[in-house]
This record gives C-alpha cells, structure tokens and sequence, in this order.
C-alpha cells in the first residue's frame, strides 16, 4: 500500500504540508516557552519531545489516510463513525478521573502518562459520515424541493443528536460547539434552501440572545442551572464580560493573557522572554505566548499562515470537483475554523473561555491527531484527484 505513495500515480500537495509544517514548528517553539516559564516540576524536554512524537504519528496518519480514495471512504465511513461513537460511550465509564477532578470534564482515557480525548477523532469521523448522508441525499433527489431539504436536515439532525448528546455527558461545552460549527458548515453547502435555513438562523440568534440575557442575571443563572448549566460556566461568563474585576480568581488567566498578549507590542519581547504568568498557555493559551513573544507580526503571521491552509483547501476541492469530498473539506474547514477563532478569541476577550485549542499548535496529542486526520483527508483528495459518481455506488453501500 505504502509503495504506491512514493509513486508517480498521485500528487502530494507540498503547500499544505509546507503550511502544516510551519505551524508545527511554530508550536514546538511556543510549547518550549510555556514550559520553561511555567514554573517548577515541568519537564520541558519530555513535554516538548512528546509533541514532536504526535507530530510525527500524525505524519503517519496522514500518509496512511491518503492510501484511500473516495469509493473506500464511502464504504467504512460507517465503521469509522461506529468507532467513534463506541469510544465516545467508553470514556464515560472509563474516564480518567484525575482529570475529572481536575476539570470536571469525562472526556479523557488515562493509560499511565498516556491521555486519550475520543471527541477529537470523533470529529473528522463524524465529518465524513455527514458527507456521506448528504451525498446520497442529494443524488437520491437531484432536485431541491422543500420537502426533500426538510428531509435531509432531519437526516443531518438525526445523525447530530447522539454525538451531541454523548459530548454533553461529557461536560465538554466546548467540543460541543465545535461539532454545531461543523453541522452549520455542511449545511451550508449541502444545498438545502435559505427559505428554511433563514429562519432558523433567526432563531437561533434569538435564542443566543436570550441565553446570553439570562446568564447575566441573577433569575436568569437559577432558570439555567435547572437545564444543566454550571457554576464554572457562569464564571467563565462573568471573566469575558469583566475579565478585570476579578484578577484573583475566574478572570486571572484570561486578564494575564490579555495582559501578555498586549506586552507583546509590535514586534515582541523576543524569543523566551516572558514577563506575564499566564495559567495552562501551552494548550488554551497559547496564543497568548506567540503575542507576548513575536508580537503583533508574528500574530499576523500565524494568521496568514492559517489563511493559506484554507485557501488551499478550497483549492484542492475545486480542482477534485467531487461532491463527496467537497462535503468533507467544508467540514474540516469549519472544523479547523471554528478551532482557530475560538481559542484567539478567547485569548483577547472576545469570546469566553471554553478550552478550545489552537489547531497544530497547542500541545495536546488528541488535538493533533484529530487535525492530521482531517488534513489527510485533503490531501487524499488532492493525491488521488478522483471523480467519484453515486450512479455506480452499487456494492459501496
């Protein structure tokens, strides 16, 4: 299998790899400065080494999902999404709980120093499913009815339910939020008409608003604490909205990373030098690191550098014109998308805290691999540049 990927028969897109690569240098860089700034009983080379580790497995990663063109795909997507679901259902009976009483979340297996976070391989599994369901939808009903879109948004939500829900036993609102970005990508561009979709985007910001409304009052926190809402929740709120008035507590990671990040300047304060503590900037606050570090430029350039790996995405789809795929990269796109502002947001106070990390950059190596999943789907299309047709999916199903 591995021959035919040294071979003549597909391209390898150098430009994302070139992309990649330098975003994973970037985080080894920042990564070694969080860690030697983060006081003592650290190991920086062993938290350093094993993200290269994961950088490399993901590499693997890469190169073996790219043995598959989009026919295979289409076949195990269901096994893939099976297997996703099965260990999002295992860590709620196996998680490690250090980590549970650490931050209240069970989305974690533990094997000795070896942590495991199934909801970042859910991810590109559930992408690729979803890709599926729309693909066979719209072949099925070539035209766009309002019954039919009705149709295939139930599908879409019947599909969303279950993983929703397992993330929400989890006590992972973050993640959460990333698999709604993902379903708001897919729907986008799966055709379904802005006659239903702008309706419930009206809805939806109304909710948001009064969500929003509600956990600023004090009635409004009791009538969301009988949904589920927690108290750490509230807190993260109340640090958004006034990360200045309580330095001491909620808002001191948010208000020190604003504080570094601001240090920053134009230019930096140069490569390991740091002046602000900033609490866990090796993974949620990382970016807080690259301001304080390189400045505004280097921001900018861990931006353009994100710009060009989505540009190149699209790119790849639209040479490939494979529906199956497009469906895909638009999921890993809102995937890596929502990934990127959320934890730059939250670093500047944008956005509240929610734990999301920064896509090829934060240390963690759940994080990684999920992202290498998601690239080695693009780059399978671009290696294999494959029209794929249902009209002959007899025996694919």
């Amino acid at each position: 299998m591995f021959k035919r990927f040294f071979s003549s028969k597909g391209e390898i897109d150098w430009s994302i790899v070139f992309v990649v690569m330098m975003l994973a240098i970037i985080g080894l860089a920042s990564i070694y400065v969080a860690a030697t700034h983060d006081g003592t009983g650290i190991n920086v080379s062993r938290m350093v080494i094993m993200q290269f580790i994961y950088y490399m497995l993901g590499v693997g990663i890469v190169i073996f999902i790219m043995q598959f063109d989009s026919e295979q795909l289409w076949r195990l997507s269901p096994y893939i999404f099976g297997i996703g679901v099965i260990l999002m259902i295992g860590v709620l009976f196996f998680y490690s709980r250090a980590y549970e009483a650490q931050t209240g979340g069970k989305s974690w297996f533990a094997l000795g120093p070896v942590t495991f976070q199934p909801s970042e391989v859910m991810k590109p599994a559930f992408i690729v499913m979803l890709a599926r369901v729309i693909a066979k939808h719209n072949f099925d009903n070539p035209i766009h009815t309002m019954e039919s879109d009705w149709k295939l948004l139930a599908k879409i939500i019947a599909w969303t339910i279950p993983v929703v829900i397992l993330v929400l036993l989890q006590h992972d609102f973050g993640t959460m939020l990333v698999f709604l970005a993902i379903v708001f990508g897919m729907v986008i561009v799966s055709g379904i008409s802005w006659k239903i979709l702008g309706p419930i985007l009206v809805v939806g910001t109304i909710v948001a608003s009064v969500t929003l409304l509600l956990v600023t009052q004090t009635w409004g926190r009791h009538l969301l604490e009988q949904v589920g809402f927690e108290a750490y929740q509230f807190d993260r709120v109340d640090s958004w909205l006034n990360p200045q008035g309580d330095t001491s507590n909620a808002g001191y990671q948010l208000w020190q990373s604003i504080k570094a990040i601001g240090s920053g300047g134009l230019a930096g304060t140069g490569f390991n030098v740091s002046h602000v503590d900033v609490p866990v900037r090796e993974s949620d606050m990382i970016f807080a690191v690259i301001g304080e570090n390189f400045g505004f430029i280097g921001s900018i350039v861990v931006l353009i550098l994100y710009f060009l790996l989505i540009y190149q995405i699209f790119q790849v789809v639209y040479d490939t014109s494979n529906q199956f795929y497009a469906y895909i990269s638009a999921g890993v796109v809102m995937m890596l998308l929502f990934h990127i502002f959320e934890n730059i947001g939250m670093s500047i106070g944008l956005v509240p805290l929610t734990g999301i990390p920064l896509p090829f950059i934060s240390q963690g190596g759940s994080a990684i691999i999920g992202n290498m999943i998601g690239i080695g789907l693009i780059m399978s299309m671009r290696y294999h540049n494959q029209s794929f047709s249902l009209s002959n999916r007899q025996g694919f199903e």
